[in-house]
């Protein structure tokens, strides 16, 4: 898998997704943009680091290498540490000992090797005394809460299907929607012919008269697709199938990135298992925005109605205008926050010719019936902003 064509920032970024957060993310970005530098003239490695990374260790590659040190230890961000150790806390085990690793057989440049090069390939090395190496797939993506340490965030009994899949080709909408009943915590959405159903949709049988050259092509890619799976009562992980890397847009991957919401598009990259929503973060920030948007609703029927004084108040009119905007946020804007869509093969934002995911040849959008269900409940749970 070549990343000839990628930009710096945007590695930095799909790596950065992978951290497992024992260090704050400042550190995180600085340790990866430092080992990006050393590997500038590596290709090979940083492919290999890449999809290391992104395959949670399924592809482990070969070595990734940086120049040992006379004491053996790096500086990254004014810290000092053992570069092998600082790089598997950071993807792998984020309370790691540096006497708790040991090299895979394999390894060629291992610390322990004394060679001129160390590999800091997180995944060339084992956790000495873990059950689990790392190998377990809650460590294979962004650091996230077990369902069973916590209680549910709604004791209402869940929806009958827990997802429903709309399959697009640039802003036209094609087949049915594809509902994936709550007994199938796992569903399949590839490029092949054969029938859909249960925990399988099959883009490949879908027929769209319109149908460009562009979405030819790139339908001609999807392959195996991605795979979808609800874990406890809402959360989904996502493992990218395909031999070609598939983007993503989710609000659960902004936060963990630190961008905005609905800021940013994820390159995910073949072989990757990653987390892409989370039902309680979903859950708090429908509850605050709903409540932002009555409350400025609220002031805003207050202001027309000329009870709130103010310099900048004629007859209401002036404060009423100020507060639409917050007020302005509609069940729409809310709906957002329970869906996930990706683009097979295309991405599209500031890095790519396409504007918007209505550009790109072939996506889907991926509603979630549990978080639409929560949202439903906060919406009915406020009070009428003009008793």
């Amino acid at each position: 898998m070549s990343l000839g064509s990628d930009s710096g920032p945007g590695i930095v970024h799909s790596l950065l997704c992978h951290r497992q957060g024992g260090d704050s993310e400042a550190f995180a970005r600085r340790a990866i943009q430092s080992l990006l530098r050393k590997l500038k003239e590596k290709r090979d490695e940083l492919d290999a680091l890449v999809a290391a990374v992104t395959s949670g260790g399924a592809q482990p590659g070969q070595c990734v290498t940086v120049q040992r040190t006379l004491d053996g230890r790096l500086q990254v961000a004014g810290r000092k540490g053992f570069p092998h150790v600082i790089y598997a806390r950071l993807w792998r085990w984020p309370d790691l000992h540096k006497n708790e690793l040991k090299p895979v057989q394999f390894c060629q440049f291992a610390f322990d090797l004394k060679c001129d090069s160390v590999c800091v390939n997180p995944y060339h090395y084992e956790r000495v005394g873990t059950p689990t190496s790392g190998l377990s797939i809650q460590s294979t993506g962004p650091p996230h809460h077990s369902p069973v340490l916590q209680p549910p965030v709604s004791t209402h009994p869940g929806p009958e299907f827990w997802c429903s899949i709309a399959y697009f080709e640039q802003d036209v909408q094609v087949g049915e929607i594809f509902k994936v009943p709550s007994s199938c915590p796992t569903v399949v959405v590839d490029g092949y012919v054969d029938p859909s159903g249960g925990a399988r949709f099959c883009l490949g049988q879908l027929s769209n008269v319109q149908r460009c050259a562009a979405s030819e092509r790139a339908r001609l890619h999807i392959g195996k697709g991605v795979q979808l799976e609800r874990r406890g009562e809402g959360d989904v992980w996502m493992r990218c199938r395909s031999d070609h890397a598939v983007f993503v847009q989710s609000f659960y991957l902004d936060r963990e990135a630190g961008r905005a919401p609905g800021d940013a598009v994820h390159k995910v990259y073949p072989g990757a298992h990653i987390k892409v929503f989370d039902l309680r973060q979903c859950h708090r920030q429908m509850q605050q925005q709903a409540a932002t948007a009555q409350a400025a609703a609220t002031a805003q029927a207050a202001a027309v109605a000329g009870s709130i004084p103010g310099p900048g108040s004629v007859g209401g009119i002036a404060p009423a205008i100020g507060l639409s905007v917050a007020a302005g946020l509609g069940v729409d804007d809310l709906r957002r926050l329970c869906l996930v869509r990706l683009s097979f093969v295309k991405g599209w934002g500031p890095d790519y010719p396409r504007a918007s995911i209505t550009c790109t040849p072939c996506w889907i959008e991926v509603h979630l019936h549990r978080a639409l269900q929560l949202l439903d409940h906060v919406l009915h749970a406020l009070p009428d902003a003009h008793a």
